[in-house]
């Protein structure tokens, strides 16, 4: 197997059986080579574009920083971090990630550009509310090495 696929499988901790299973159908190495490459070059970037009222202090202008992986960069994020916001991050990041791995336009995604925190605002019985535009940017830098260290990550 590719040095890439080694020096990820150690960096998880694979077992020799496990990265032979990791190998079948070449889905899993697809994405982890193709995700290897944006890795340097990207990073997943959620920007607050409306806050009323929110309890985690989320505001207007502030930035969640992840890498293509959709890892927290928390050296880049707010302090505080509302779970029920992070939690819609699921499915935009998911979607960026597959489009990556499949060496698409990362930003070309029909659904869930934009996404709220669930709560409804004080307004529909709820406390505050937060919206998100999510896309992807050239990486930024500053708390990636955290991350990936010097070239290593995910074998870059």
């Amino acid at each position: 197997m590719e040095g890439r696929i080694q020096r990820y499988g150690k960096r998880v901790g694979y077992t020799d059986a496990e990265m032979e299973k990791f190998a079948e159908e070449g889905h899993r190495v697809r994405q982890v080579m193709l995700l290897s490459k944006a890795a340097p070059l990207h990073s997943i970037e959620a920007e607050v574009v409306e806050s009323r009222n929110c309890n985690s202090e989320h505001v207007k202008g502030q930035k969640i920083v992840m890498d293509v992986d959709g890892n927290l960069v928390t050296t880049l994020c707010p302090k505080k971090l509302c779970v029920y916001l992070v939690s819609q991050l699921t499915i935009p990041v998911a979607l960026i990630n597959e489009r990556l791995g499949e060496g698409l336009d990362p930003n070309d995604f029909h659904f869930m550009r934009t996404v709220r925190c669930p709560d409804a605002g004080v307004d529909c019985m709820g406390y505050g509310e937060v919206t998100v535009q999510v896309r992807v940017v050239p990486r930024v830098k500053g708390g990636m090495s955290a991350v990936y260290g010097s070239g290593e990550g995910r074998g870059t």
